[in-house]
């Protein structure tokens, strides 16, 4: 396979999928994991069950489509319907990547704890349907812990540490051990982007007046352009309070149709909707457990004796990490709760001192599609291929020889 044009790279998430090329720090393409389908075919038509195969949508296009009924193949990170999936895949390859995916590896990702059956439909689409000659599925997680290596505040590249991977869909805390996740460990938070955007509406709601049409497009807007992580809630209400002409927002939109104008006063979401990670009861009254305690409960489950490293290295993943100093603040507060409890056992034992932990959480530019950029970096190595599950072997051993992948990093 040497020589071979660079590696298609693409990530399927809840929510978007990433795609683009081995090399490329951002990906060329990112879409809705949408598809819009008629399900039933044309009464009268003859043949009418072939035209319905080929009449689909996907990504925006899926989401603008009258008359079509659009689904969701991906939940909660996995593939829920696979013959959707495979017409995403089908449009993903020639009309956005235009490519013949037989000239192409391919390198996809997969959520941590991913069924093994997953991987071989996988498989089995790729090499029969696409005839790829190459194909790496990675695990998402461990892609996040290879993107974080472009940040400087990195000590050496490592494949120890843990990832706070939090999308449109849900938000995950994965520890991971040498390229492997540890998944006994791995905890679920179910808060992420779109109850963010839910929490928006529903303050915008109860005091201004907008198109019902526009209110989600509206809302998450505001999340993404004025949204930030405060130190301290009560002193932060103060100052809005103190100075709202300050810290008040106004938020400008035209209506596509009617072109009217509106302006909506943007205040205490600001800061509050990301709170919602810190105090989640905010939002759902039946979770009450912050990110900080479920990441130091995820780290204190872990092996004994990768805990330290994974203090030492804690990377931020998705576009639900992107609000301003929301690493800091995880990083404070993770370091109060690991310097009481190393205080309470130096009580404990009679005064002997133990070595202080450090807790480093580290955002960089690339955290937004961390997953996809990881894939980027390990698809563009020299040895990519070598990784990579061949045609040949597929027909010779079965789909069952993706159900495991050798570890970026590892000669195994």
């Amino acid at each position: 396979m040497s020589g071979r044009l660079p590696a298609c790279v693409i990530d399927s998430g809840t929510g978007y999928s990433k795609l683009g090329f081995a090399g490329n720090t951002e990906p060329t393409y990112i879409i809705p994991s949408t598809i819009a389908i008629k399900e039933k075919a044309q009464l009268g038509a003859k043949g009418g069950k072939e035209l319905e195969d080929l009449d689909f949508f996907i990504g925006s296009e899926a989401m603008e489509r009258p008359g079509y009924s659009t689904k969701y193949p991906i939940r909660h990170g996995l593939v829920d319907n696979w013959d959707w999936m495979e017409r995403i895949m089908e449009q993903t390859i020639y009309k956005y990547l235009k490519v013949n995916p037989a000239d192409h590896c391919f390198l996809l990702t997969e959520p941590p704890l991913n069924p093994p059956e997953n991987r071989e439909y996988m498989a089995e689409i790729m090499f029969e349907t696409f005839n790829v000659p190459g194909l790496y599925i990675a695990v998402q997680a461990v892609l996040a812990l290879a993107a974080s290596w472009r940040s400087k505040l990195i000590p050496k590249k490592t494949l120890t540490g843990t990832v706070i991977d939090s999308g449109d869909g849900v938000t995950h805390i994965i520890p991971v051990a040498e390229g492997y996740v540890i998944g006994s460990c791995i905890k679920h938070i179910p808060i992420a982007g779109r109850d963010i955007t839910s929490f928006v509406l529903q303050m915008l709601r109860d005091r201004e007046n907008i198109p019902p049409e526009l209110a989600l497009d509206i809302a998450r807007e505001i999340k993404e352009r004025y949204c930030y992580t405060c130190k301290d809630v009560v002193a932060e209400f103060q100052r809005y309070d103190s100075e709202p002409e300050k810290w008040f927002e106004k938020h400008k939109f035209t209506h596509p149709v009617s072109k009217k104008e509106f302006v909506v006063d943007v205040g205490y979401e600001r800061f509050l909707a990301p709170e919602i990670f810190f105090c989640p009861e905010i939002s759902n009254p039946a979770y009450n457990q912050s990110i900080v305690e479920t990441l130091d409960d995820a780290i204190q489950n872990s092996p004994i004796d990768t805990r330290r490293e994974l203090y030492q290295l804690i990377t931020l993943s998705g576009g639900s990490t992107m609000y301003k100093d929301l690493g800091r603040r995880i990083q404070r507060d993770l370091k109060r709760i690991v310097d009481n409890r190393l205080k309470i056992s130096e009580q404990l034992s009679g005064g002997t001192k133990s070595k202080p932990i450090e807790v480093n959480v580290i955002a960089h530019s690339a955290q937004r599609y961390a997953v996809w950029f990881g894939g980027s970096m390990l698809a563009s190595t020299p040895n990519f291929e070598t990784y990579c599950h061949t045609k040949a072997e597929y027909e010779e051993k079965g789909p069952g020889i993706c159900r495991y992948n050798a570890v970026f990093g590892t000669t195994s």
